[in-house]
């Protein structure tokens, strides 16, 4: 039998994968094998029946391994890692305080590493595909897919075509459309054939395009067979603005204009309608549900059991908050939990299968690659984790899709394919030096931050703590003066009452 090293997976042919159990639509069947060839998997199916059609292969046995489909992370800000921890304790719209200054400060080199900083951590928490909703940083796109390439993860590459000032278009915004879309039709045939990188479309909200361009990049999308990404419907901010500047809400107002449908993929979706999630479902506009952004900067959690009830496409993103799938899938279920189950009594809110279908093929579907992964199935591309099932969080399982989303993590992936050929072995990148790279881009943060114009309304948490400490001492000196005070009186009083007798 075969031990599980990296030497045996390493390997520009075809490999014959025999885990304890591989994670199919329709539950982990064990006694399953896979076979990988030229980037896909060639021949799923039971182990024995594969050892006799490809007798020319070595079986690699990965004794207390889960092979399981990489996690699709439906909604990224690639240059915006140099920048993740800025994000706590802060109120919702923090990208108009924190992200267009910090992605303004970055240049060609700063914006790379910022990329592939993020494309690191996502392979690291089990994410084979990333959905890049466009940089604002001033350089071409194609950096953020350079940065995505070396690092291995196969990404959704947004490119913005905000277009607008307020009120109605001028003929300079006339012009300016009209350049947004010459460059969204070449940037959705710029990454043709490209293995990794996938063209896609973003308008950072529906307010930063006019309803020409709006409407325009939903049919050059819909026609490319790829997909326009927008923040909808995130904050009361931006909804009370669209209702005062177009008497309808955003989701509303998109589709009056035309632009919803299969190829809109709308980030966040967190304050919705009845009336809206049934334009959602009419349509087959597909939905980003982003729970931990939600709760770290949002006004509401996305109503994702009652999409998930209604047929509503959607996946899961991690707006950069951080790149972990498992995580991801547990706070997809908490977050429904808290907000809408423990209301209602629903002890199940869509069950682990739920967020797990969601995390991988149906977040796959979301950002249009549906035909291409998020499933481990013959034909499709081989984008697959390995997972320990042997440790003690997973050991003992007998619903693998429930402790998959409640107890997993990423320290039970010991490997990461994408297209076949392995990219994260135990936690480190295979061919780069990662550790390396981590240094480097640490210090490139550092000036980032340092130069971008940023205005956050939290102080970290040290300072936070030193002010908080400085405020109880000036409670306690006031109490203990206070104190004094009246022992002071009452001392006066008693001498009084001594003189008087």
């Amino acid at each position: 039998m075969n031990q599980l090293t990296r030497d045996h997976l390493d390997s520009s042919g075809p490999l014959l994968l025999v885990p304890d159990a591989v994670l199919l639509p329709e539950g982990p069947i064990d006694g399953y094998a896979v076979v990988v060839a030229d980037g896909s998997f060639r021949a799923v199916g039971p182990a024995d029946e594969l050892a006799r059609t490809h007798p020319h292969l070595d079986a690699v046995t990965l004794p207390g391994h889960l092979l399981m489909p990489g996690f699709v992370d439906a909604h990224h800000h690639l240059t915006q890692s140099f920048g993740s921890a800025l994000a706590f304790g802060e109120p919702s719209e923090i990208f108009r305080r924190v992200w267009v200054p910090l992605e303004g400060a970055l240049d060609e080199e700063s914006a790379y590493a910022a990329a592939k900083l993020a494309a690191l951590e996502a392979l690291r928490g089990g994410f084979t595909t990333v959905t890049d909703a466009g940089t604002r940083a001033d350089v071409d796109v194609d950096i953020v897919a350079s940065a995505a390439r070396d690092a291995g993860i196969r990404c959704v590459l947004g490119l913005v075509c905000n277009d607008v000032a307020d009120g109605p278009a001028t003929a300079a915004e006339d012009s300016a459309s009209t350049a947004v879309l010459e460059g969204a039709e070449k940037h959705l045939a710029r990454y043709d054939g490209d293995p990794l990188i996938h063209a896609s479309l973003a308008v950072s909200i529906p307010e930063a395009a006019t309803s020409t361009t709006l409407h325009r990049t939903a049919r050059l999308a819909a026609e490319a067979g790829a997909i326009v990404q927008i923040h909808v419907n995130e904050h009361l901010a931006g909804v009370e603005r669209s209702l005062v500047r177009h008497g309808l809400r955003p989701l509303e107002h998109l589709h009056r204009i035309g632009a919803l449908g299969p190829q809109l993929l709308a980030a966040h979706a967190t304050l919705l309608t009845p009336r809206e999630l049934s334009l959602l479902a009419d349509t087959g506009t597909a939905v980003s549900y982003n729970p931990v952004a939600s709760a770290w900067k949002g006004n509401a959690v996305a109503p994702a059991t009652a999409m998930a009830e209604r047929g509503i496409r959607f996946g899961l993103g991690t707006d950069g908050t951080r790149g972990d799938g498992f995580r991801l899938a547990d706070a997809a279920e908490f977050a429904q939990r808290i907000a809408y189950g423990l209301a209602t009594g629903d002890s199940s809110c869509g069950a682990g299968w739920t967020w797990l279908e969601h995390a991988t093929a149906g977040g796959a579907d979301a950002v249009g690659l549906g035909a291409r992964t998020g499933t481990v199935a013959e034909g499709l591309a081989a984008d697959f984790l390995l997972v320990d099932i042997t440790t003690p969080e997973l050991a003992l399982s007998r619903d693998v899709p429930w402790e998959l989303v409640r107890r997993g993590n990423r320290d039970q992936i010991t490997a990461v394919f994408v297209a076949g050929e392995l990219r994260l072995w135990h936690g480190l990148p295979t061919g780069w030096d990662g550790p390396a790279f981590v240094r480097q881009a640490a210090e490139l943060a550092r000036a980032a931050v340092e130069r971008a114009p940023i205005t956050r309304v939290h102080p970290t948490s040290s300072a936070a703590r030193q002010g908080s400490i400085a405020s109880s001492a000036a409670r306690q000196g006031s109490i203990a003066s206070t104190a004094a005070r009246q022992g002071g009186t009452a001392s006066t009083a008693a001498r009084q009452g001594s003189t008087a007798r």
